[in-house]
This record gives C-alpha cells, sequence and structure tokens, in this order.
C-alpha cells in the first residue's frame, strides 16, 4: 500500500478534519508482517487528496492484477475498508467490496 504524503494528501491546512498522522499509524500497525505500508510524494491526483494506492502481490500481478487507486480517503470507515479488503487478499484475491467501488479514483497517465 503506497499512502500519498505530499503538497495535498496529509496537508492539515487542506484537509484540516482528517488526522493525518492517526491515518498513517493506524494503516501500519494493523497491516503488518506480509503488508507493507509506506508514503510516497505527490501521486499527482491532488483533486483527490487523500489518495491511497493498494498494490497487488507479486503473484496476482504477474496473473495481471493491476493496483487499485483510491481518493478521499479521509474517514476512519474508509480506512476500515481497505484494510479488510487488504487482508482478505486485496487485488487479484478479493473481490472490491461495493462500498470501496465508490472511493476508486483513476491513475494519473504515465
Amino acid at each position: 500500500m503506497t499512502v500519498c504524503r505530499d503538497c495535498c494528501c496529509g496537508n492539515p491546512s487542506k484537509r484540516p478534519a482528517v488526522d493525518h498522522d492517526g491515518q498513517l499509524r493506524r494503516l501500519r500497525e494493523a497491516l503488518t508482517g506480509r503488508h507493507r505500508v509506506r508514503t510516497s510524494q505527490c501521486l499527482d491526483v491532488c483533486d483527490q487528496a487523500n489518495v491511497i494506492v493498494v498494490h497487488p502481490t507479486p503473484a496476482t500481478r504477474r496473473a495481471g492484477a493491476r493496483p487499485v487507486w483510491f481518493g478521499l480517503v479521509d474517514a476512519p470507515a474508509i480506512d476500515d475498508d481497505l484494510i479488510g479488503w487488504v487482508l482478505d487478499g486485496g487485488p487479484g484475491v478479493a473481490p472490491l467490496p461495493p462500498i470501496l467501488e465508490l472511493s476508486v479514483v483513476t491513475a494519473p497517465a504515465q
């Protein structure tokens, strides 16, 4: 999982109602072991802050699974849904819960 933390995402002045540090801490505490939560600089979808990308495992990526991008991840309930989906297997393994479909955004063009 990649959590954007740059100009807009994770910025308390842009999203003051979100506990950005708490969100990152919660994701890292819940996704230990074989899961990795890392931060990145700007992912170029600033209008959708906070942005999180969930990556498939190497095996499921080889089988055709692709990363899923989520935007407006600004509530603990969304964090819970993301954590649950990742623990269930994430992209290429577990079906995307309908509630998370509402947060899917298009990755920027390369």
